[in-house]
């Protein structure tokens, strides 16, 4: 039986926008499409710890307080640790060229049509918008 890898992904949202980034076409896994932030939980990592790590490898973010919450993904080979962050200090940038080609804030309206990782996460990235932003 072959044991799902933990990952830790980051939905950072601020003014209703949610950032993404773009997977390089070159990468192996899910290449060419838009996704959350994030990687592999490293051994003796707690999730929690690999999604603050991740935020300042790739974007440069030292984040604050991250939320889990349930994601799905259709993916069995991935244990999936999806963490809503409000709060960081810095302002995100791409330091992971090799592994992102771009990376863009989106409004809700913009998600329905992007070539996601995993479309099925989509109705969870868009609540966790919708949680952050006053009605």
């Amino acid at each position: 039986m072959v044991v799902p890898t933990p990952i830790a992904v980051a939905v950072l949202v601020r003014e209703g926008l949610v950032l993404l980034a773009h997977r390089h076409p070159l990468r192996q896994w899910y290449p060419d499409c838009w996704d959350l932030v994030g990687g592999h939980v490293e051994s003796g990592e707690l999730p929690v710890q690999a999604v603050v790590r991740e935020c300042l490898e790739e974007l440069g973010v030292l984040v604050h307080d991250p939320q889990p919450f349930t994601m799905p993904f259709n993916d069995p080979t991935l244990d999936m640790h999806a963490f809503l962050i409000t709060t960081w200090d810095g302002e995100p940038a791409n330091l992971a060229p090799e592994e992102h080609d771009d990376l863009r804030w989106f409004r809700p309206s913009e998600l329905e049509g992007l070539d996601l990782a995993d479309p099925v996460a989509l109705p969870s990235i868009l609540s966790a918008i919708a949680a952050t932003t006053p009605q």
